[in-house]
């Protein structure tokens, strides 16, 4: 077999070997570290990753690339398995409010939040949402993110505006070097023309819109922001087994603010992952770890809402329950894509270790997604997805903070991102 690529040298192969599935308690600090590392690829896939030279198996040929990691930290792509990718508009207007103390939830009252971003989404075409996403995307890609999911819920009542958010997404997934994997979320918040009715509105979603994103095969996940004020536990349910009757697998935005229950709903229900967290109980928490629900956690939003609160995760690691990190980009309450920084959040606020961060940003959030046996590790077989940073060591990334340490991306087996000339 002879290799495309060969990266040689390298001082730190991080390849997160192991089974494809979740990564919990002491499994997540075990990340496959290889010093004086050696990777090929052939065609999209990796065929070898050791330690030393190539094996007498693996040969080159005239035209194979050889890159030095000498100096430098390998690792699989990193996976940003929760944002809000496709929308129109920003909200830089509601920092004025914020700063005078304004919550989330009176910023919604007030028609501001979501509701602003809705008309938005609502007014831009096609065209313009996809040139908006696309420019965010190669941001993620230049962070090392090889593999997004994208949420619809900007159109809510206005099911027209949700699909062509979910086309927008597939259509991104087509084209773009980063995966992209759709999620419906028409329940992401009451529209105000449901204000008094909010059953009616649920309704629709069940009766209507789910049926029709299945059947057109336009998303691969349901969610719900299972919050007070928005949808309670029981509407969350009847919308999330909705989903699943239909074949859409379900997520739940859980706890975020209140302890409502959202975590030991997604336990009752079976979630893929149940996401943000910040609120949830030690029951939920205990619930979670038994049914293998994953813990999606997103500190960049909790660092940018300034409450003060985070998600308990060394409680939730030791409890057992597998944790994914990512970015909640989104205009309003996460408006970043920089997954590294999110990541020192991770480690320098919610006191996870550099270990447990990437397997949280690797394998387990490739597993939030059930894609787990494709991306996530750097495994014979598995996708040629992975960064090449300038940076000595794992740590070194967490801790000198806010700044892109990329050196170069390879996506399926391509290179998609280098520091000297940016996105191919």
């Amino acid at each position: 077999m002879k290799a495309d690529i060969v990266i040689k040298n390298i001082d730190n192969l991080i390849t997160l070997r192991g089974p494809n599935r979740p990564r919990v308690k002491e499994e997540m600090k075990e990340i496959g570290l290889i010093n004086d590392g050696i990777v090929a690829i052939k065609g999209d896939k990796i065929i070898y990753v050791g330690e030393g030279k190539l094996p007498t198996d693996i040969n080159t040929h005239e035209n194979t690339i050889f890159i030095d990691g000498k100096g430098k930290t390998v690792t699989p792509g990193l996976v940003d398995s929760h944002t809000h990718l496709i929308h129109g508009g920003s909200r830089e207007h509601e920092l004025s409010m914020k700063l005078k103390g304004a919550k989330y939830l009176e910023i919604l009252e007030a028609g501001g939040g979501i509701h602003s971003t809705v008309n938005s989404t609502k007014e831009a075409n096609f065209v313009e949402l996809y040139d908006k996403a696309k420019k965010s995307l190669d941001i993620m890609l230049g962070f090392g993110v090889t593999t997004v999911e994208a949420k619809s819920g900007y159109g809510l009542e206005d099911f027209e505006t949700e699909i062509k958010q979910m086309e927008v997404a597939n259509k991104l997934n087509e084209d773009h070097h980063v995966d992209v994997v759709s999620t419906f979320m028409g329940a992401h918040a009451i529209p105000p023309k449901y204000k008094d009715n909010p059953r009616k509105f649920i309704d629709i979603i069940i009766d209507e819109m789910i049926p029709q994103v299945a059947d057109r095969k336009l998303a691969k996940f349901c969610d719900v922001f299972c919050e007070k004020g928005v949808f309670s536990v029981e509407e969350s349910r009847e919308i999330l087994e909705a989903g699943l009757k239909y074949g859409l697998l379900p997520k739940v935005h859980a706890d975020e603010i209140e302890p409502l229950g959202g975590a030991e709903l997604a336990a009752e229900v079976g979630c893929i992952s149940a996401d943000h967290l910040v609120a949830a109980s030690d029951k939920g928490i205990k619930m979670m770890a038994e049914k293998g629900v994953i813990a999606n956690l997103l500190p960049g939003t909790s660092f940018n809402l300034q409450t003060g609160k985070f998600a308990q995760a060394k409680k939730m690691i030791e409890a057992g329950v597998p944790i994914a990190i990512s970015t909640d980009y989104n205009p309003g309450s996460c408006p970043t894509e920089n997954m590294q920084l999110v990541m020192s959040f991770a480690s320098i606020i919610m006191k996870m270790t550099p270990e447990e961060v990437i397997t949280a940003a690797t394998i387990n959030g490739a597993a939030s997604l059930k894609l787990e046996d494709q991306v996530g590790s750097l495994e014979v077989g598995k996708k040629a997805d992975l960064v090449i940073f300038d940076s000595p060591n794992l740590d070194y990334i967490i801790y000198h903070f806010g700044i892109n340490h990329t050196d170069k991306v390879i996506k399926n087996g391509k290179f998609a991102f280098e520091k000297s000339s940016n996105i191919l």
